[in-house]
């Protein structure tokens, strides 16, 4: 194979299976969190292939006050998330 023929995506398909070693292939793709401004229950969806660990920023689609969002996925895919007022 010659080096343009290459993807530039076999190098991160490589980091995914370190951080998700090849199981069943199921990782959590929705969360129900709490809003900290209005209290409203609000589904996410998540991005198992983001990585083990993100921290990004989204809005409420009750209130659009912006939250922070850190997600952490166990080796099972379990994701465990957290959402707290941007700024805390």
């Amino acid at each position: 194979m010659r080096e343009s023929d290459e993807s530039p995506y076999d190098d991160e398909s490589d980091d995914l299976e370190e951080e998700f070693p090849l199981g069943d292939g199921t990782a959590d793709g929705e969360a129900t969190v709490s809003c900290p401004y209005c209290g409203e229950a609000v589904e996410i969806t998540l991005d198992p292939g983001g990585g083990s660990q993100q921290d990004y920023v989204e809005d409420c689609e009750i209130c659009c006050q912006p939250w922070r969002v850190f997600v952490r996925y166990d080796r099972a895919g379990a994701a465990d998330v957290e959402v707290t007022a941007l700024g805390e």
